[in-house]
């Protein structure tokens, strides 16, 4: 969800100012990839109709658009900035980094970084000689490139939501650039793609802000400072304790992906917003306002009027609680709004995957006319409706035997000589027809609209039982009735 909301987020604003939305898939770390995240990545935007101007899928005149696509471009920035004396070359391997997090472990360093304090004890072209640097390299030893960080420096960002931050780059290790295999860490590919992409605004969360230091370095030491991106830090979305995490989703029972995810490792299916029974448009409203407003008590946003108002100087710096049951609010307001036509796919196919058969369109158009407002989920709809679809199976007896009698039951069986006689079958004209035979039967009517509900529909809920009707018609009513009156006896 933090994902989707940081592309929301680039997506508006991109298009407020008619600019280009770009989706990079920054996938350098080969040891973290994960079988179908990049489809899954473009089936959730392709869901909430976040669609990117350039992507690997859209193409475009900056491509390619996967890091691991575009190998060969980093190492010869890498090269120039150990060339430019900006950054070295580490020889040492897993055994000798694990070595130092020993040695150099103390009460007030428990867990040692490889920096300025610690670099030249380490193996690397800082602390050895020329010509030994020189032979490891000619004989192919596997190394990295770190950046040298400079020892007193305070560095600064004016963040477009933040202000001015300042850091220290004394207390910022030696981040490693370019790895052993030839693949370039995030720090070194995001500003190379940047530059050469031609990026103006980035948005990201704002876990990436101790990395800034890094990409502040990266950029002046390549000479783009006057290129480099509008930066914009977004803060957390929180859940119950702190920041929204799977394991809320899990502990309290709402989902935290945009769609079902199944995780390839372990087949765990964590649940999303879509198969919850959201509407992408619900989705994108509530997320846009987890940590924007436009200033005004306006809740219900279409993606047009957030493309209208959207701006990032109105983005809070402080972290934005999620509430479900508010999320919940919001979907519920939408299908309110929501045309029939527009649901009608949905809701079918939420109908035939329950079990549902022979739906006629054109019935299921009057009846999600007239239960959509008493849905809150799409997936609602199954308990709102199923009973237009099948003869119940079971009946609410214990809601009508204790006070059935043989008065009520010739109250019906003249009811459906009633209905044969109406004419006009709309809502008004059969609760007309029913509440004077009641009076001729001398029967209180809101003694026999129970029944009437059960025979219908099978228990005590569902919209109001004359608009039942209207939808079933006269020969489905009486059918109902007809098998009501044997089921009651």
């Amino acid at each position: 969800m933090g994902g989707i909301r940081t592309v929301l987020y680039n997506y508006l604003f991109a298009c407020h100012f008619n600019g280009d939305f770009i989706l990079r898939i920054e996938d350098t770390d080969q040891n973290r990839y994960v079988p179908g995240a990049e489809e899954y990545i473009f089936d959730c935007l392709n869901w909430c109709g976040l669609i990117p101007d350039e992507s690997p899928l859209q193409g475009g005149e900056y491509g390619p658009y996967r890091q691991s696509e575009r190998k060969e471009i980093y190492r010869k920035y890498a090269e120039q900035l150990v060339k430019d004396g900006w950054a070295y070359y580490a020889f040492d391997t897993p055994e000798e980094l694990e070595q130092m997090r020993t040695n150099f472990k103390t009460g007030t360093n428990p867990s040692p970084q490889y920096d300025h304090f610690i670099r030249m004890q380490m193996r690397n072209s800082l602390a050895l000689a020329e010509d030994e640097v020189k032979r490891l390299l000619d004989s192919g030893t596997r190394h990295v490139i770190r950046i040298k960080m400079p020892e007193n420096e305070t560095v600064s960002l004016n963040d477009m939501i933040r202000g001015v931050i300042n850091f220290e780059t004394r207390i910022v290790d030696d981040k490693v650039l370019l790895k052993a295999d030839g693949m370039p860490t995030y720090h070194l590919a995001v500003v190379v793609d940047d530059y050469l992409m031609k990026i103006s605004h980035a948005f990201r969360g704002e876990e990436w802000l101790p990395s800034v230091p890094v990409h502040l370095l990266v950029w002046k030491y390549l000479g783009w400072e006057k290129d480099m991106p509008e930066w914009a830090h977004l803060p957390l979305i929180l859940g119950p304790n702190g920041k929204l995490s799977k394991r809320d989703a899990l502990k309290y029972g709402f989902p935290v992906f945009a769609m079902n995810w199944t995780d390839p490792k372990t087949g765990e299916l964590t649940e999303g917003f879509k198969e919850k029974g959201f509407l992408p448009a619900a989705f994108i409203n509530f997320l846009a306002l987890l940590g924007w407003n436009d200033g005004t008590e306006q809740e219900i946003f279409t993606k047009e009027q957030l493309i209208e108002k959207f701006s990032i100087e109105r983005v809070h710096s402080g972290g934005a609680k999620f509430d479900y049951e508010k999320a919940k609010w919001f979907n519920h307001e939408w299908i309110k709004q929501s045309g029939v036509v527009s649901l009608e796919s949905r809701v079918k196919e939420l109908l035939i995957e329950k079990g549902l058969k022979n739906i006629d369109d054109l019935f299921l158009e009057k009846v999600i006319g007239l239960v959509k407002d008493r849905c809150t989920l799409l997936t609602d709809f199954y308990d709102q409706s199923y009973f237009f679809f099948k003869v119940p199976e079971q009946y609410d007896l214990n809601a009508v035997k204790p006070k059935w009698t043989a008065a009520k039951k010739r109250f019906f069986e003249l009811f459906i000589e009633e209905i044969k006689a109406i004419d006009a079958w709309e809502s008004a004209f059969i609760e007309d027809g029913f509440k004077k035979l009641a009076l001729i039967q001398n029967i209180k009517p809101g003694e026999l609209q129970l029944p009437f509900r059960i025979m219908l529909v099978g228990g005590k809920f569902g919209p109001p039982v004359f608009d039942i009707a209207t939808i079933f018609g006269k020969e489905k009513t009486i059918q109902r009735i007809e098998k009501g009156l044997l089921v009651f006896g």
